[in-house]
């Protein structure tokens, strides 16, 4: 069961869990990723080259009250051979087990992310509608940039209100490529 930390954040209690996140890297076609697992579920699927280094790491380990360490548990072995069918153009959607580690509004804001359709792409201000919060666009901005979980979770499909391509955690490249991808399979 959940506590309440500050408001709008869950804290995780840890009585009967395990104290770490186990972590392993995964070498994509458009960048290095670190997949982490806390427990059975998917936790972190992160750019090693990123926007803010270490950003999203430590808000995860401070929230789960987690270590990190190397290790290879099933679920990131799967998390791996999923991806490796995503980019052979074999799979649009995962069925990994996630955890999302944020604020109520985070959560919703990756829940909705994991809605849009695999080769689209939508703006903020469309996400933030769909959210039916139209005037929380910089805030929607703000959680999709925290999202802990790259392409499980598609915060590469959205773009700026005209169409361009705005900022990535793993960079504007990786991001062209992604939407490439799944657009034309390249």
């Amino acid at each position: 069961m959940p506590d309440r930390g500050m408001p709008g954040q869950t804290v995780v209690n840890h009585r009967n869990m395990e104290h770490k996140i186990l972590i392993h890297r995964y070498s994509s076609p458009c960048g290095e990723l670190v997949l982490g697992a806390y427990g059975d579920r998917l936790c972190l699927c992160n750019w090693v080259i990123e926007k803010h280094p270490g950003r999203i790491e430590r808000r995860l380990r401070s929230l789960l009250q987690a270590g990190i360490e190397e290790g290879e548990p099933e679920i990131l072995n799967e998390a791996a051979a999923q991806l490796d069918q995503y980019f052979r153009l074999e799979r649009e959607n995962f069925d990994i087990p996630l955890l999302f580690a944020g604020t109520d509004f985070q959560k919703k804001v990756w829940k909705q992310l994991t809605e849009i359709p695999y080769g689209q792409v939508v703006s903020y201000g469309k996400l933030a509608a769909a959210l039916g919060m139209p005037e929380a666009v910089r805030a929607v901005a703000n959680a999709n940039g925290a999202n802990a979980i790259s392409i499980f979770v598609p915060c590469h499909r959205v773009t700026g209100s005209d169409g361009s391509l705005t900022g990535y955690g793993g960079g504007l490249e990786a991001k062209r490529f992604l939407l490439s991808l799944e657009r034309y399979g390249r």
